[in-house]
């Protein structure tokens, strides 16, 4: 299902089947398709999980492997992220998502994140399997974050620099979603122009001019759709029907 530098997604002994399938529903968001499970606490498979996953989501349930411990979960990995904020204690560097995830795009082989059971995160013994340490830098006061939570931070950082920076364009737009060209806002000064004339709006006389320019440049630095300029024209003809 992935490539060779796609993260591997490890979730170490998950408690419920609703966290698995959020999980797996954060990681397809970022383009993450490999989930590993060792010793999901209400077994495998789980329709909790199917039900949380949602539609597309559920392919990762579908191909989701699980081992009996971590260090049989580390099948083809070459270097692995543990998150927590516990096992400061051990000596290995210590990462925040973004740094990370920037080293993984650096790799040249596959990488885990690995993610620890619900109540009480990943244990020393599963952090001394990994090659170094991710902690959220979050409030100190409520530094508490669920799995799929977690997952999707993680996500969101190796996505960053994969998936595209912007929602991806209309391949076709309404005729209200166009933007005007410059003779349809030239038009919609005049029509303006006009009427505020008529109202007497242009006063003094002496000033007229300056005002005149003031708004045909206002009306220069508004982006407008076509159908804002049909709207607009609207609004006058009915603010000066007698």
């Amino acid at each position: 299902m992935s490539d060779n530098r796609t993260p591997v997604v490890i979730l170490v002994r998950p408690q419920m089947g609703e966290n698995i399938g959020a999980a797996a529903r954060a990681m397809l968001n970022f383009g993450l398709t490999e989930m590993r499970l060792v010793e999901p606490r209400d077994g495998w498979p789980n329709p909790k999980a199917v039900a949380m996953a949602s539609g597309a989501a559920g392919k990762v349930l579908d191909h989701a492997k699980v081992y009996p411990t971590l260090a049989s979960a580390m099948e083809g990995i070459e270097y692995a992220f543990a998150t927590t904020a516990r096992g400061r204690e051990l000596s290995k560097p210590v990462f925040t998502p973004q740094t990370a995830m920037d080293k993984a795009r650096a790799l040249d082989g596959r990488c885990a994140l690995i993610f620890g059971p619900e109540r009480a995160g990943l244990e020393n013994d599963d952090v001394a399997r990994a090659n170094a340490i991710v902690t959220v830098p979050v409030n100190p006061d409520f530094p508490s974050l669920n799995l799929a939570q977690a997952v999707l931070l993680m996500g969101y950082e190796w996505g960053r620099d994969t998936l595209p920076p912007e929602p991806a364009p209309h391949v076709r737009k309404a005729a209200a979603e166009l933007l005007a060209d410059r003779v349809e806002i030239e038009k919609l000064g005049d029509h303006y122009e006009e009427k505020l004339k008529e109202s007497g709006f242009f006063f003094p006389e002496t000033k007229a001019e300056s005002m005149r320019l003031n708004l045909r440049n206002m009306w220069s630095r508004l982006t407008l759709t076509q159908g804002d300029v049909r709207i607009l024209h609207g609004v006058l003809r009915q603010l000066t029907r007698r």
